[in-house]
């Protein structure tokens, strides 16, 4: 009839709706928040390495081995931020990342108390507690993420800088400081950790 729109053809509206449609980009594995990662992983036995030749007594090698962990730490900050401002995140980082920031504060917690400068049941403590917390989200990544709380970063700030605060040859008026970090990192490490415990007994209650 005169005046009636024609409707399209119906292959054609349905090949326009498809040439119309984005393409999804993929985010490559080999980017900057992914390399920074790689970079705390290597600098890790690096570390270890100048820890080892201090012996925690050598004033250049402590302040060599602390500027390499705080270095190290700082690219956790920076690689998360990347990732995120850039839509850089991959599948790959989000494995990497936690693995390479547990080996760093793993390695620094067992040579600080192979060297006597921290007790022993305290890095126990600490590294079941990140192992743990771990094992926890694998355990409910199908229902929830489990995300890191205030708590959570207050708790790695503090672990960094206890740690940078041993290993820097500091006076004897101030190296006790350093203990008294450590034990408010010890216990904002056990308090989140059962925040966590719940919040995966949350994600794992069966809904109505």
């Amino acid at each position: 009839m005169p005046g009636t729109p024609r409707r399209p053809e119906r292959g054609a509206a349905v090949t326009g709706a498809a040439e119309s449609a984005p393409p999804v980009a993929r985010v490559p594995v080999l980017n900057a928040a992914n390399g920074l990662t790689l970079l705390r992983l290597v600098l890790v036995p690096v570390f270890a390495a100048s820890v080892i030749a201090s012996g925690l007594t050598h004033t250049g090698w402590r302040i060599a081995a602390c500027l390499i962990f705080a270095f190290a730490s700082m690219t956790d900050l920076v690689d998360g931020w990347i990732a995120r401002r850039f839509g850089l995140v991959t599948s790959v980082g989000k494995v990497a990342d936690p693995i390479a920031d547990k080996a760093l504060t793993g390695a620094a917690l067992v040579l600080l108390s192979v060297y006597d400068r921290l007790p022993w049941w305290v890095t126990v403590l600490i590294l079941v507690r990140e192992l743990g917390i771990t094992g926890l989200r694998f355990w409910v990544i199908r229902h929830g993420v489990i995300a890191a709380s205030r708590g959570g970063k207050l708790k790695t700030a503090l672990q960094v800088l206890a740690i940078a605060w041993y290993l820097w040859p500091m006076p004897a008026a101030l190296a006790a400081v350093g203990g008294w970090i450590m034990a408010a990192a010890v216990l904002v490490t056990v308090v989140t950790g059962f925040d966590y415990v719940a919040q995966a007994l949350r994600l794992r209650r069966p809904r109505p």
